[in-house]
């Protein structure tokens, strides 16, 4: 008796090439695939309580654009740069430009028990002082770091994602880091 070898999963490029053949499942696996980093990126660019509205957005817009996609890039930071496009229209649309952070994160505050340990508060101090710091950084400053460095995107994901190029890529996340341990010096500073 023979055994059957496990179905190997498809990757990103023949599920991409099947969705545009009109296979709707290829498709469904795409968005199943994709849908926590998507999620993970609407929510740290900004996006709070709209992320799901600005994911599925940015999904529909994907489906349609499929043709546009032309595989020089990996297809989650062509998709991921739709999110961000679709995060970018929903600032825009509230007026609020100021507001590419971690909203949820820094709305929940950690309940803190009598019996905790002090690590766990000194480390709940430092993300808030981090998600502060990140708040004051200009709009492109953020993006570089939440694409570098939260979404563990490569440099070349983060040009895709960004539309920037390279150089300026590699540019800003170096400022932006310098002007981020700027910020968390100071706030160590007037803290400590």
């Amino acid at each position: 008796m023979r055994s059957v070898p496990p179905e190997v999963p498809l990757d990103d490029e023949e599920l991409v090439t099947r969705a545009r053949a009109g296979d709707l499942e290829s498709y469904e696996l795409l968005v199943a695939r994709h849908t926590a980093s998507a999620h993970r990126t609407a929510v740290l660019l900004g996006a709070g309580s709209d992320a799901e509205d600005v994911i599925q957005e940015a999904f529909v817009k994907g489906y349609r654009k499929l043709s546009r996609y032309r595989g020089e890039s990996s297809f989650r930071s062509w998709l991921l740069a739709i999110v961000a496009n679709e995060t970018r229209n929903l600032h825009r649309s509230r007026g609020r430009r100021d507001g590419l952070v971690l909203r949820a994160a820094a709305n929940r505050q950690p309940e803190v028990a009598e019996d905790v340990a002090v690590g766990a508060v000194l480390a709940a101090e430092r993300r808030a002082a981090l998600v502060d710091a990140l708040r004051r950084l200009p709009e492109k400053d953020r993006e570089v770091i939440v694409c570098r460095f939260f979404l563990d995107l490569n440099e070349e994901e983060t040009v895709t994602m960004l539309g920037w190029p390279r150089g300026t890529v590699k540019s800003r996340t170096s400022r932006a880091l310098v002007k981020l341990r700027a910020l968390l010096d100071g706030a160590e500073v007037r803290g400590g």
